[in-house]
């Protein structure tokens, strides 16, 4: 049997181990945590779901005032209907993440003080972008399920010079110093914790001993007066509450499948859907039980894939702008935009708009009988 033959064997079995147990909500923490561990969690959400203002740190760049005010549907962890702004260089094979001009996230608000200061309602764009990249709220559940999938596993699926002929190349992301990377939709983070507390700072101008300096305004730096709380801005102990919380969110169970969405499931095998979203994971060890040499319906391989021209934006790290790292479909139920932009308004429309290595793919979802199609999305439909 083939790696994936026997990850679409796991998925069955796990679905049908899940059927027997009470089905994880989005929102829901792991099954099987301690008390101590739930009550972590449990505080980790009120962290979550703080409203910043000024006075207690936010800004005096930012885009949101919480977590909870971007990742809120249908519940804390979950998407939102929030769009930001991404922008980069790219001069190949060089990608300039623009770190002397405030980074590649551009803040979409400033506090009052900043605007009474330099007289601006937003961080100002660099004149040297060569794209902008408009980006969706992704969900959060099962995040610390993907932190902990061994880099060997990853790498496994990595086929870079395509030598199976199947026309897709997955390769990893890296990060600056070298680590595989596999938060963001560049694949450019290599931990959860990194990117929780990046979060904090790039989105709410929150410091933490983490991240212990603020945001710069463009690349300036911010006027005297404007910030008047001291750094860092969070505490250690209230970033690692919320750090709980996001590692600690469950994988929502798949909804109860018709006939026509298990046929579906193996449609979304057969055409090939799973070379990239591959069905199942596991975790490495942990500390936390629940967390421990896990498998979990993932429907990621964490690998960067060339989805061609169409869909190409900004570059990031060693990820091209037509690369993008394989969305986990975790929760995918909740999404009501898709892709990186949320251009797709469908999920059908999200895979006929797959071009690069998945255009083999999704030519041969075209290619079905319409009622095969949709026996397709209605599995997709209970993810």
């Amino acid at each position: 049997m083939t790696r994936r033959g026997t990850q679409g064997m796991l998925a069955l079995m796990a679905l049908a181990v899940g059927a027997c147990q009470k089905p994880i909500k989005p929102g829901d923490p792991l099954r099987g945590l301690s008390q101590e561990e739930l009550t972590h969690f449990d505080a980790g959400r009120a962290v979550f779901d703080s409203v910043f203002t000024p006075e207690t740190g936010l800004g005096p760049v930012f885009n949101s005032v919480g977590c909870g005010e971007c990742h809120e549907d249908p519940t804390p962890g979950g998407t939102g209907d929030e769009v930001e702004l991404h922008a980069t260089a790219f001069h190949p094979p060089q990608c300039d993440p623009l770190a002397e001009e405030g980074g590649f996230v551009f803040q979409l608000h400033v506090t009052p003080a900043l605007k009474a200061a330099l007289g601006i309602d937003s961080e100002p764009i660099s004149p040297h972008i060569t794209a902008r990249a408009m980006r969706t709220t992704p969900v959060l559940f099962g995040r610390g399920l993907l932190d902990l999938v061994p880099d060997s596993t990853i790498l496994a699926y990595a086929d870079s010079a395509d030598r199976d002929g199947d026309g897709i190349s997955g390769r990893p992301g890296r990060f600056l110093d070298g680590r595989l990377g596999r938060f963001g939709r560049k694949a450019l983070v290599p931990t959860l914790a990194e990117f929780n507390a990046g979060a904090f700072s790039a989105e709410m101008g929150i410091t933490s001993p983490a991240v212990a300096t603020e945001e710069t305004v463009g690349g300036m730096p911010i006027p005297p007066g404007v910030d008047p709380v001291p750094e860092p801005e969070l505490s250690q102990t209230a970033l690692d509450r919320a750090d709980d919380f996001v590692r600690l969110l469950g994988a929502p169970s798949p909804l109860k499948a018709s006939s026509s969405a298990r046929e579906g499931s193996s449609l979304f095998a057969d055409v090939g859907c799973a070379k990239c979203h591959v069905a199942t994971l596991q975790t490495g060890a942990s500390p936390v039980a629940a967390l421990n040499h896990k498998s979990f319906a993932a429907y990621t391989d964490l690998l960067l894939h060339d989805m061609g021209t169409d869909l190409a934006d900004a570059c990031l790290g060693d990820a091209t702008p037509a690369e993008f790292r394989t969305e986990p479909l975790i929760g995918l139920r909740v999404l009501k935009q898709f892709l990186h932009d949320g251009r797709a308004k469908s999920l059908e429309e999200a895979i006929q708009l797959h071009g690069g290595e998945a255009a083999r793919v999704r030519d041969r979802f075209l290619q079905l009988p319409e009622a095969d199609r949709k026996k397709l999305l209605a599995f997709l439909g209970t993810l």
